[in-house]
């Protein structure tokens, strides 16, 4: 099996894209929430948001490791020379 090299090129940029993404769902989980009656919808809507926020910490603690990388191989941390 063919070892691949660590690229890390383009990961600051996806991880950053990522996160704008997850931000945008919690948004609409947040309408959504403020629209229904439901209250199953309500807690699982709730439930999932919780679940992205632990996500957007993970990916935010990401972004500073690649920070760190890149700083340590002398490169912009987007990716970009």
């Amino acid at each position: 099996m063919k070892h691949n090299p660590d690229d890390r090129r383009d990961n600051a940029e996806r991880i950053q894209k990522n996160i704008g993404a997850t931000l945008r769902k919690m948004e609409a989980a947040d309408e959504l929430m403020a629209k229904t009656h439901d209250e199953k919808k309500e807690r699982e809507l709730r439930e999932k948001n919780e679940r992205r926020e632990e996500a957007l910490r993970g990916m935010r603690r990401e972004i500073k490791e690649e920070a760190e990388y890149s700083r340590r191989q002398g490169k912009d941390p987007s990716g970009r020379e």
